[in-house]
């Protein structure tokens, strides 16, 4: 591995841009681009920095004899973290439409079995639904943008934008979803919003995504 390849691979590591790293650095960004591709190579007084910004010895950066190493583990640890969110927010949205199905065999069990009233009837279902909303809502807002202290680094431009543009869609439809099921009281059928919430929003981050590729590039 070249001393350019490296230096990305240890950018990536990190999720830093090239942008933030050059403002880091004091260069600018085609100066960090030409590093990357090996077109030139970093000025002494820059080594340091560049140890400094990536927790690493300037043996490790121009030998490279152990970075590699400490990329992997890194990447590991990232997508464990990552698969463990995954399965928080699966969690979260499973149990979510778990309550929603109570409340609507409650209701279908509470008139015809236990002839129960209806005001008790249709307050135990919104009550279950209620609790279905936030449990959605809360794996939307929350679960998607924490992270664990150690992955507590420096956003980068498409993190943030997909951060603010996922708190004010999943914000947007907890009002519409609200607004609706209060005016039509047919809380068995607007939780189907959610879905629909589920399908924007990764619309809208592939097309970020995209956007963003198209600007590194």
């Amino acid at each position: 591995m070249s001393l350019g390849e490296r230096l990305y691979e240890l950018r990536k590591s990190k999720h830093l841009s090239q942008e933030q790293v050059a403002e880091q650095l004091n260069v600018t960004r085609q100066t960090i681009s030409k590093w990357e591709t090996d077109e030139s190579k970093p000025d002494f007084d820059k080594i340091v920095p560049i140890c400094n910004l990536y927790g690493i010895t300037s043996e490790q950066l121009l030998k490279g004899n152990v970075e590699e190493e400490v990329i992997v583990l890194e990447q590991k640890q990232v997508v464990t973290n990552n698969n463990d969110n995954k399965k928080k927010r699966t969690l979260f949205i499973l149990s979510g439409i778990l309550c929603y199905f109570l409340g609507i065999i409650f209701i279908i069990l509470g008139e015809e079995t236990l002839n129960l009233n209806d005001g008790i009837t249709v307050s135990v279902f919104l009550f279950l639904c209620a609790i279905g909303t936030c449990l959605i809502v809360y794996q939307g807002v929350v679960l998607s943008i924490s992270k664990p202290k150690e992955e507590k680094k420096e956003l980068s431009r498409k993190e943030k934008k997909i951060a603010s543009l996922r708190q004010i869609t999943s914000g947007t439809f907890a009002i519409i979803y609200f607004l609706v099921s209060f005016a039509t009281m047919a809380w068995h059928i607007t939780w189907l919003i959610w879905i629909i919430y589920a399908v924007v929003f990764e619309i809208i981050k592939l097309l970020v995504e995209m956007k963003e590729s198209g600007n590194n590039e």
